[in-house]
């Protein structure tokens, strides 16, 4: 979450957040508070979803989440 940005969408409509490094991951919403509380959900939700499919997690904050199958 360190590597998290945030913008004010055009209007004051709320807020957009993002995690660069990490494809797919971002949220909106109507405050910061919220946008943040999102944001942190759907990275959750992608760690789990890429690890039960086998993807490639890429090092997030120096935490190595990957890991070699043993035949």
């Amino acid at each position: 979450m360190r590597s998290a940005h945030y913008e004010i969408l055009e209007g004051g409509e709320g807020y957009i957040g993002k995690i660069p490094e990490l494809q797919g991951v971002w949220a909106n919403s109507d405050t910061l508070e919220a946008c943040r509380d999102e944001l942190r959900e759907l990275l959750e939700e992608w760690i789990l979803l890429g690890l039960k499919m086998n993807h490639h997690i890429p090092v997030i904050d120096g935490i190595e989440l990957n890991f070699e199958k043993v035949a």
